[in-house]
């Protein structure tokens, strides 16, 4: 989604506190090691000393507590690791229209659903004593308001924060003078908007390092306290608590884990393209050997490509390669915020007269609302063309007739298709959004300053990797990222269910030990 466009008009863009008791003993990693080391005369004797005294009860939330400021250490010194997000939502701008995951942030953790937008810099959610700010979804979703009074953990962030002073270089923050307030203001073009004010808190995440995953993990990030709302971002029917901004500028997350070393600078997605939709997001770098990368234009707010050309069956569109040059108001930018897909004029006409041409002699041009579509009862597959989009550095993109045309009714038994690719008016601007992301691996290698993607199943698992102080790669098996689409069953299948009965006896059997 960007705020320097429009969000396109078809996107929309404790339980009580456990009481149960363990043996300290159960407490294995806080054992204390003292070591007396002789040179002269080894081997050493250790002297084993409980961390905790056997005589002390600790409840699970002291237990949870003790892992997870383990975990963080860990997390810090290993140099990196894959953060796993759920995805819900499809493209599909008659059911949904957006992809959105579920985050945690604060003390103590509260859920909040926000729309993975690549498009945008900063996370915001709705806050309490928010003005316009939607109360129920129809997506069947739980809204939230966070609340930074209610969390111990939050902290404002004020005009003099450095962590401010980085929004301000990418307009992605502003300052009110009169309370040395950090906040922000982001007006879409649709007329929709919203501004707030920058807080500090926890966010919570699973982290997989060593092909294992750690719960409860954590790290300070800043984001966006939204206060006011409008325009489309206040109607419920597909509202959503907030927006994830995956840009590369410094107040995204994304950036702001990275220096911190508790991710690398690269991001992955997974979009599955059919109905239930879904999806893989992961903060590391995907790994599959039909990817091929483009470089990013450097120097510019978004995730800009170079398009050179367009192909429509193998034959080259006659459009004049400066249509696609990157300047301060042209280009061409992948965004996850978007729905379908956008040409400009230059490309757009001659993008429509190409597919019109190359259809099977059965289907039947049909003009509907003044969009490009057909009629055909056979499958798009075999009587529709590749489109083919070339980047600089060789790298195709490979589009099937499901990745420009949209399914909008039927007609006397015929299904009609029309072309999801729009025309933008006045401006020399592609946009490359869920239309055209789904059913491929995406990867946004912010280090390495490119793009990289190759057409697959979002259903099956992946292989991701995250570079660690070693300089080697730490991959994580197939199957152990699986996706889910289901908003009550967020994926954590990491463990295999055969090993739960091991891991049951090594508890057990350590509880026998240091009772």
């Amino acid at each position: 989604m960007l705020s320097s466009f429009s969000r396109k008009k078809n996107t929309r863009k404790r339980k009580r506190q456990m009481g149960l008791l363990f043996p300290a003993g159960v407490l294995i990693a806080v054992v204390v090691f003292h070591a007396t080391v002789v040179l002269s005369s080894f081997p050493a004797t250790l002297h084993l000393e409980r961390g905790v005294p056997a005589s002390h009860k600790l409840k699970l939330s002291q237990l949870k507590e003790r892992d997870r400021v383990r975990h963080s250490r860990m997390l810090q010194s290993s140099g990196g690791g894959v953060v796993d997000f759920p995805v819900q939502g499809t493209f599909d701008p008659f059911l949904v229209g957006l992809y959105y995951t579920r985050l945690q942030l604060g003390s103590p953790p509260r859920d909040f659903y926000v729309q993975i937008d690549t498009g945008s810099d900063v996370l915001w959610v709705s806050c309490s004593s928010c003005n316009g700010c939607p109360v129920s979804s129809g997506l069947h979703i739980p809204l939230n308001f966070f609340d930074p009074g209610s969390s111990p953990t939050a902290s404002l962030i004020s005009c003099s924060d450095q962590r401010c002073s980085l929004g301000l270089q990418s307009s992605d923050s502003v300052c009110a003078a009169q309370n040395n307030q950090c906040g922000y203001t982001f007006q879409y073009g649709d007329g929709s908007g919203t501004s707030g004010y920058y807080v500090s808190d926890l966010l919570h995440f699973d982290t997989i390092l060593g092909g294992s995953v750690m719960n409860n993990s954590s790290a300070p990030i800043v984001f966006g306290c939204s206060t006011l709302q409008t325009g489309d971002l206040t109607k419920p029917d597909r509202a959503v608590d907030g927006i994830f901004g995956f840009g590369q500028q410094d107040m995204s997350v994304i950036s702001q884990l990275a220096s911190q070393g508790i991710t690398p600078r690269v991001f992955s997605h997974c979009l599955k393209g059919d109905d239930a939709g879904g999806g893989i997001l992961v903060l590391g770098e995907i790994v599959e050997p039909n990817i091929v990368y483009t470089p990013l234009v450097p120097s510019q707010p978004h995730y800009n490509l170079n398009l050179q050309s367009i192909y429509v069956n193998g034959q080259a569109l006659a459009i004049d390669p400066s249509v696609f040059a990157t300047s301060s108001n042209q280009g061409t930018i992948i965004d996850s915020g978007t729905t379908l897909a956008y040409l400009t004029e230059a490309a757009y006409d001659p993008f429509i007269s190409a597919i019109t041409s190359n259809v099977s002699p059965s289907v039947s041009p049909y003009l509907s609302k003044g969009n490009q579509c057909y009629l055909t009862s056979s499958s798009i597959n075999d009587v529709f063309p590749q489109v083919s989009l070339n980047f600089a550095g060789g790298s195709s993109m490979i589009l099937i007739p499901q990745d420009y045309l949209i399914q909008q009714s039927s007609i006397n038994g015929a299904a009609l298709w029309c072309v999801g690719f729009q025309k933008i008016q006045g401006q020399a601007i592609t946009i490359l959004g869920d239309l055209v992301l789904k059913d491929k691996i995406f990867v946004y290698d912010i280090a390495g300053q490119r793009i990289g993607w190759a057409n697959y199943d979002c259903s099956m698992s992946v292989n991701v990797s995250t570079a660690t102080n070693t300089g080697k790669s730490e991959y994580v098996n197939p199957g152990t990222l699986i996706n889910n689409g289901s908003p009550k069953n967020m994926p954590r299948k990491l463990i295999p269910l055969t090993t739960i009965p091991f891991l049951l006896h090594v508890l057990l059997l350590s509880c026998y030990l240091f009772l």
